[in-house]
């Protein structure tokens, strides 16, 4: 157990075990299916716990020149590169710091292809496509939504690839089961599986949470197999973000105050949902609180509030056992994969410090922040 005395409040808190039990799974899932499984920094960016990622995977992948940066300078390997739209001023470090560059439109592919020549170091580009099939729901999540701006559809390839195109990118998933990935492959090789011929990698994406309790990792590493089966010139890449650090940690909190109105008692914390748990505003979706349960049908019944002047900035309802107090503990749990990646200085607000709980059952911390963090952002 975390021993939360020993860290400063509030606190984003890793456990190294967890890491580890995650971590392990994933490197069997690759093993056992002879794929690559990469992290995806979008989801996870916390560099100072990258040692421990090395011993288990070799890439990662980068959304943005930063990233990339992180990938090569941190992470120890140049990175599996997908962005949107690449500018001519990042691309030269984007080449730098990948090994791999994957474009959203062929007229971004025809822009660079003969710098990524020029570099030199041998830049695998690929192509994103989109299957138009994806069974994500929040639609700020689905990357196959109609009208998206993601990838190329299959009536807008030539039947024969421009040369230097050696890779097609596909990404439809959003914290999936293994039974949505067999679905979406339906759809993705009924449409592009004539160029497979023509490529030599095949990378899925992200969004399959394969160390969540219920997921099939079994079904996974037979689809996976069959897939190399089919295709058994192609290398087979996955790139999650939450798998790797799905319940792997924790943000603390405290209670600061607790305010009464219309008969809706709510608790302020010294942690933000708007600053330091986007997602929970943006998904939405509840996070489970330790020692609370969901709903208003207990005794003691709050909402909780954070400490910024955005008026929605709050979420519940939560019941406790017991009539909380100033200073009590709030953790959050689930609290390590997009939050922390997400979190702003909005209102100047205290920003939680990063943390880990070691394997050995030590506290170290990797970072706290202060004033001046919150200054050198604004000028």
């Amino acid at each position: 157990m975390i021993d939360f005395a020993q860290f400063p409040s509030p606190c984003y808190i890793m456990e190294e075990e967890l890491l580890r039990k995650n971590l392990t799974l994933i490197k069997s899932v690759a093993d056992r299916a002879g794929v690559e499984i990469i992290l995806a920094f979008k989801s996870f960016a916390m560099w100072r716990s990258f040692p421990i990622f090395r011993e288990y995977i070799r890439h990662s992948t980068a959304s943005s020149v930063y990233e990339a940066r992180l990938a090569l300078e941190e992470f120890g390997s140049k990175a599996h590169t997908y962005s949107p739209a690449y500018t001519g001023r990042d691309f030269p470090e984007i080449m730098r710091c990948s090994s791999h560059i994957t474009f959203n439109s062929m007229a971004q592919f025809e822009r660079f292809y003969s710098m990524t020549v020029a570099e030199g170091s041998g830049i695998s580009c690929g192509i994103r496509v989109n299957p138009e099939y994806s069974e994500v729901e929040t639609e700020l999540y689905n990357p196959c939504a109609p009208g998206t701006r993601f990838g190329i559809t299959a009536d807008l390839l030539p039947e024969t690839l421009p040369q230097g195109i050696e890779g097609f990118h596909c990404h439809c998933h959003c914290e999936s089961s293994s039974y949505e990935l067999e679905r979406t492959l339906e759809h993705l090789e009924s449409k592009f599986s004539r160029w497979f011929p023509q490529i030599k990698w095949l990378n899925l994406g992200g969004g399959h949470l394969m160390t969540r309790k219920d997921y099939d990792t079994e079904h996974l590493i037979k689809l996976l197999k069959e897939l190399r089966t089919r295709y058994p010139h192609l290398q087979i890449i996955l790139e999650p973000g939450s798998a790797f650090t799905w319940q792997t940690g924790v943000l603390t909190s405290e209670v600061v105050d607790i305010v009464e109105s219309r008969g809706i008692k709510t608790a302020i914390l010294n942690v933000s949902f708007t600053c330091h748990m986007p997602d929970c505003l943006e998904m939405p979706y509840q996070p489970a609180v330790r020692g609370a349960e969901m709903g208003n049908e207990g005794k003691y019944i709050y909402r909780l509030g954070g400490n910024s002047c955005l008026s929605g900035d709050y979420m519940g309802l939560w019941s406790f056992n017991h009539e909380l107090q100033i200073g009590e503990r709030i953790v959050f749990e689930d609290m390590i994969h997009y939050t922390m990646v997400k979190t702003n200085m909005f209102n100047g607000i205290h920003h939680p410090a990063i943390a880990i709980w070691t394997k050995e059952g030590k506290a170290e911390i990797y970072k706290q922040f202060s004033y001046e963090d919150y200054r050198d952002r604004m000028s």
